[in-house]
């Protein structure tokens, strides 16, 4: 928790737009004599946004996108007031990615992350002049919007630090607003994630933004504060949540998995999933099963066709799965990369799963297979050691068992809602204060 005590603000509602509506007659504004005109303050209204600089893959979006909808679903009943909510993003969400009711998109022009750094995904122009564009954008929009918490994925200042100005000048503005910064459980390897806070900010500036740091994940099967992957000058500001497993299912609306046994492969965006991807399609799924294979909608066109064409006449190939969550539960077993949403997905479930963790250019994946596998939780299988036949043995012995994970922290989704609903109950009091003495 944070260590300043900023005075309470009213929950006011934003700035109303003007509209031109024809004045009542006097008639219509006389007092009705056998009904009394009682004057009540309106109910407080709770603004979130949620910021994911999104460059590659869909993680931090949908890490974000889960939390919206536990926030719409819990935060009402702990506060007693409603919530609406911006979801800012750097990808344009595909159809499956549904809204809670009271939130809507900002999608900003995007970039892309190649060898070379970051570049612009579509527009003409440097680096440089699309991050001030995208600043400006958000700038605008928290500007207007006025939030009472900012919930900012994995990188506090996003891409090129673009966030950095519009947070500052939020925070001179509206001392009363939260600012989270939530943290995947895993960073990266101690050495290069400390190398990343030294570049990024100094350390009073980054406290002085930041009120508290959500961790999603479990200290007992990883404990980034005690490997250093965060700073000191955070450590006391750092909760953790669990991970953001249980509840998940409020994401998906897509059709139902099959009855019929199936073995899944799934490699999240696809981004950087082809090589998996080429092994899964010759796998021989175990007898009696089908093989159900989900490239990720960001699988380029070549790689789609070379996936379909080296798939067995057991194998169906989708882009997208919508409801995928459902389908990891249903499955016999799963094979998947080692992203954190994959990995929340597979751990709310008892579906036996191989991971095949990304070890390039960062580490996170492969730190994470190899603690969910020292937990009990998955098996790993390297890279290097990747082919079809070791797919096809794994998975046939896998299709025999399930996985108890109940001694995990999964419950990071309403955990989190908690600590919303607290960071936010110093303004939720001061207006029910006003509201009794009214």
């Amino acid at each position: 928790m944070t260590d300043r005590q900023p005075p309470a603000q009213t929950l006011a509602p934003p700035p109303a737009i003007a509209a031109s509506v024809p004045m009542p007659s006097p008639a219509a504004l006389a007092p009705t004599p056998t009904r009394a005109l009682t004057l009540r303050p309106p109910s407080p209204s709770i603004r979130v946004v949620l910021y994911s600089h999104d460059a590659q893959g869909l993680g931090h979006l949908r890490r974000n996108l889960a939390l919206a909808h536990r926030i719409a679903s819990d935060l009402p009943a702990l506060t007693g007031a409603s919530v609406t909510g911006l979801l800012v993003a750097g990808v344009s969400p595909s159809p499956g990615f549904s809204l809670p009711a009271g939130f809507d998109w900002l999608v900003l022009p995007g970039f892309t992350k190649s060898s070379g750094g970051y570049r612009p995904r579509g527009l003409r122009g440097t680096p440089d002049s699309l991050a001030t564009l995208r600043s400006g954008l958000v700038a605008s929009a928290l500007q207007r919007f006025a939030p009472h918490l900012v919930i900012v994925d994995r990188h506090i200042y996003g891409v090129r630090k673009e966030l950095r100005a519009p947070l500052k000048h939020l925070r001179a503005t509206c001392p009363h607003t939260r600012i989270v910064l939530g943290l995947r459980e895993v960073l990266d390897a101690p050495e290069v994630a400390a190398a990343e806070w030294r570049n990024l900010d100094a350390p009073a500036n980054l406290r002085e933004l930041i009120d508290e740091v959500w961790i999603y994940g479990d200290p007992a099967v990883h404990d980034p504060v005690a490997t250093g992957e965060v700073p000191m000058s955070l450590r006391d500001r750092a909760v953790f949540t669990g991970y953001l497993a249980k509840g998940r299912s409020l994401l998906d609306h897509g059709r139902r998995a099959p009855e019929d046994p199936f073995v899944l492969t799934t490699v999240g965006g696809g981004s950087d999933g082809l090589e998996l991807l080429r092994s899964a399609a010759r796998m021989a799924p175990p007898p009696g099963h089908r093989h159900v294979l989900v490239t990720g909608p960001q699988l380029d066109e070549a790689g789609f066709d070379a996936v379909q064409t080296a798939a067995g006449p057991a194998t169906e190939v989708h882009r997208a799965l919508p409801g995928l969550s459902r389908w990891i539960e249903r499955a016999a077993a799963v094979v998947a990369m080692g992203g954190y949403n994959t990995a929340c997905e597979i751990l709310a479930t008892s579906t036996p799963a191989l991971m095949v963790p990304r070890e390039q250019p960062r580490l996170e994946q492969l730190i994470r297979a190899r603690a969910l596998q020292a937990a009990d939780a998955v098996d790993v299988m390297r890279t290097a050691d990747l082919s079809p036949e070791g797919l096809t043995a794994w998975a046939t012995g896998a299709v025999t068992r399930r996985v108890s994970r109940t001694g995990l922290n999964t419950d990071g989704l309403p955990a989190a809602v908690r600590r919303a609903a607290a960071l936010l109950r110093p303004q939720l009091a001061t207006h029910h204060l006003q509201e009794r003495a009214s």
